[in-house]
């Protein structure tokens, strides 16, 4: 018989859950989101997966996430002088946390 056999993810160590989130993403959009629906934006690496964003939020700001929703952005296409290029790829993440928690960007860059 030819069949996938499914396994669970492995999960991720300290280490590669640092190196996830790469910044905090703050636009009018995102402020938006944090106020009305407790939703934070993240930009994270591009082979970053849904579970390990959920779990690296959750070990940074010791918040517990309620959804996690990640979205491939592509590049725009810039001029560097007469030079036609692109710029990179990215994702970001949208993360929407559970009743009752909250980020603040401030304490945890101090923790840090």
């Amino acid at each position: 018989m030819n069949f996938k056999v499914h396994t669970r993810p492995a999960k991720p160590g300290p280490e590669r859950l640092v190196s996830i989130l790469l910044a905090p993403h703050v636009t009018e959009k995102t402020t938006q989101g944090m106020q009305m629906h407790n939703q934070y934006t993240f930009r994270v690496r591009r082979d970053a997966a849904r579970h390990e964003v959920r779990a690296a939020v959750e070990l940074m700001f010791g918040v517990q996430v309620a959804t996690v929703r990640v979205v491939n952005e592509p590049g725009k296409a810039r001029r560097f002088g007469k030079t036609p290029g692109r710029t990179q790829d990215w994702k970001k993440a949208y993360v929407r946390l559970a009743d009752g928690h909250a980020i603040d960007y401030e304490a945890a860059a101090a923790k840090a």
